[in-house]
């Protein structure tokens, strides 16, 4: 069984890490669509584009339960709101008065954000390696938003307040059992997509130049839609504190498309932070909790396997072996095991 969870968490953390390259991509990417797109309408083309690209896999999977959704109801309206809406329009704002690759490294303070939020709010169980690898990211976001590593001002405030919102974003999303990863990408895609084009080009009359918006749809499709799904998955086998620390990769792969297509600068301190944060994931690799926990009966949907010791109910047909996601039901259970923070374990200690 430990095994079975170490192949399911070295999973997840392939995942995250593939989720945080597609998403540091698109702010280089987006930097050059802020000339023909302004930044409300290209927020809202790119959460569209997140919408399209799930849409067929959605419409091969079972609808969700209108009993979850419900108890769902409050943490899926701040997903949408929080990181659908609000984050995406302030971090392109920022973004259309910065550099690209300043932009994508000021988002590493968005893992730090996650990090904080899930200690104080929602429960998530931070010890040992993990605070001394959220200690070194939040080493090296302070040596980003140093003076000689970018300019600070409104642009440096408008992507901070995207960070803090979607640090809220990760941490309810991360909670959200009555959808698959699909689903809330499509929901969340299709509502604040719609809010903020239409914000953009009925009330700020910003409307986009219609030859860039197929290539602003493939971006929103690749760089947020299945960086989405990918980040979901993970969240919701690793916690949001821990995702988020794998996923502080995310700044440098956008900063180095940054000076690599943009011919941007490369600066010492911009080194030194990517340095740091991966010796922070590092760390956080040989974290081990173990203890005697409880879980309550409970109802939700998320991926699983059923070699794990929490998924033991009946198929009809034998489930693959690399795992399925569905409806189930737990019983209550009282057992000792090495965990992390997802779905199943969160508790007080």
């Amino acid at each position: 069984m430990e095994q079975t969870r170490g192949r399911a968490e070295f999973r997840a953390a392939a995942q995250t890490l593939a989720a945080a390259a597609l998403f540091g991509a698109a702010t280089p990417i987006a930097k050059g669509l802020l000339a023909s797109i302004g930044p409300l309408s290209l927020a809202g083309i790119l959460y569209l584009g997140a919408a399209a690209s799930v849409l067929p896999a959605v419409l091969r999977q079972r609808p969700p339960s209108v009993t979850l959704l419900r108890h769902n109801a409050a943490r899926l309206a701040g997903v949408i709101f929080l990181g659908g809406v609000l984050a995406p329009a302030l971090l392109l704002a920022g973004l259309s008065f910065a550099r690209a690759a300043s932009v994508s490294l000021w988002l590493s303070l968005e893992p730090l954000a996650t990090v904080l939020l899930a200690w104080l709010f929602f429960k998530e169980d931070l010890r040992g390696r993990a605070w001394l690898s959220a200690g070194l990211v939040l080493v090296a976001s302070l040596l980003l938003a140093w003076p000689g590593g970018s300019q600070l001002g409104l642009a440096a405030l408008l992507v901070a307040l995207a960070c803090l919102c979607w640090g809220l974003d990760n941490n309810l999303t991360s909670l959200i059992d009555a959808l698959t990863p699909a689903q809330t990408t499509l929901i969340k895609g299709a509502i604040a997509g719609s809010t903020n084009l239409f914000a953009g080009c009925l009330i700020i009359g910003d409307a986009p130049a219609y030859r860039m918006v197929g290539l602003a749809l493939l971006v929103g499709a690749l760089c947020y839609g299945l960086s989405l799904v990918l980040y979901i998955g993970s969240a919701q086998q690793l916690g949001a504190a821990r995702s988020q620390l794998l996923f502080s990769t995310a700044p440098f792969w956008g900063a180095t498309l940054a000076w690599t297509f943009l011919a941007e600068p490369v600066l010492p301190v911009q080194i030194a932070s990517g340095a740091m944060m991966f010796v922070a994931l590092w760390i956080l690799r040989g974290e081990r909790h173990e203890h005697r926990h409880s879980h309550a009966a409970v109802e939700h949907v998320h991926w699983h396997r059923h070699d794990d010791g929490h998924h033991d109910h009946a198929h009809e047909v034998p489930p693959p072996a690399a795992g399925h996601s569905h409806v189930h039901a737990h019983e209550a259970k009282t057992h000792a095991h090495a965990h992390r923070p997802d779905l199943h374990h969160r508790h007080d200690h």
